[in-house]
Formats: C-alpha cells, sequence, structure tokens
C-alpha cells in the first residue's frame, strides 16, 4: 500500500447560453492510501468537514471503465454506495444528515486514472443524480493523485 495525496474537485454543472457554468465547486486535498490487485487499483481516503462527511471513509475500486465508490463510518447510520460506468444508470440509497434518501446515477463519462508527464494521475467522472424529491443536478467530479516517496 502507497501513501499518497489526492486533490478532490468536485462542481455542480448548468448549461448557461449553450456553455458550460461551474457553481458549488468543493475542492479539498487530504492524504490516502493506494494498491493495485491486477488491473484494478484501489483508493481509500479520510472524509474532511469540508464534504461534509467528516469521521467517514471514501474507498474507491477503479478499473478500465467502472468506479465503485462506498462510504462508511460514524456520520452516517448505513454504508453508501455509488458505482459509475458510462451510460449507465445506478439506483441506491445516500444518506443524509435526515435519514437515507432514494437515489438515482447515470453517468456521462469516466476517464479511468491516466497518468501525466509529472506522474500525477488523475480520474474524472461527469454524471447526474437525482435525490429522490430533494434535488436534481449534473455534477464533475475531478481526483488527482500525487505519490509521496
Amino acid at each position: 500500500m502507497k501513501d499518497i495525496m489526492l486533490k478532490i474537485t468536485g462542481k455542480t454543472v448548468r448549461q448557461e447560453s449553450g456553455n458550460e457554468k461551474h457553481e458549488d465547486v468543493m475542492e479539498f486535498i487530504t492524504a490516502g492510501q493506494l494498491f493495485h490487485r491486477g488491473s484494478t487499483t484501489f483508493i481509500r481516503y479520510p472524509e474532511s468537514e469540508l464534504s461534509g462527511m467528516e469521521g467517514c471513509t471514501t474507498s474507491l475500486t477503479i478499473t478500465k471503465d467502472k468506479v465503485k465508490m462506498r462510504r462508511t463510518g460514524q456520520a452516517m447510520a448505513s454504508d453508501t454506495e455509488m458505482v459509475f460506468q458510462k451510460g449507465e444508470r445506478f439506483h441506491g440509497m445516500y444518506e443524509t444528515p435526515y435519514g437515507p434518501v432514494g437515489m438515482e446515477l447515470l453517468t456521462n463519462d469516466v476517464t479511468g486514472l491516466q497518468t501525466d508527464e509529472d506522474g500525477r494521475q488523475k480520474l474524472s467522472i461527469d454524471y447526474h443524480i437525482s435525490l429522490h424529491g430533494l434535488m436534481e443536478a449534473r455534477n464533475k467530479l475531478d481526483i488527482e493523485i500525487t505519490h509521496q516517496n
């Protein structure tokens, strides 16, 4: 298992005059761990107060075209799981401070881990989310990974 630093950026995307406009940009940097098993990459990191999930741990299971995200911890009554795969719908429950809410995801695009010229790895997910009765939005999640020596 390798120690890593993650820069996580989440954006809500709105269309305005045919152009993308990013609102509600959330960015934080945290330490985590990464390991590989075959062609699958596993990442684990603690959530922060900024994400509203302080006390939780997020685990990512990354393959070429699919990302599975699982959150566990004290701040949640039950675990939350999300699966992102281009063109696929995922139905599940999303834990809120007021209890679980039905959730539907439609993944527009997943860019698996790609390494840039500086050795950093990047992962991007573009998806629509609907929390039944509460909200609907299009989000982009970008994760940049820097390996520690």
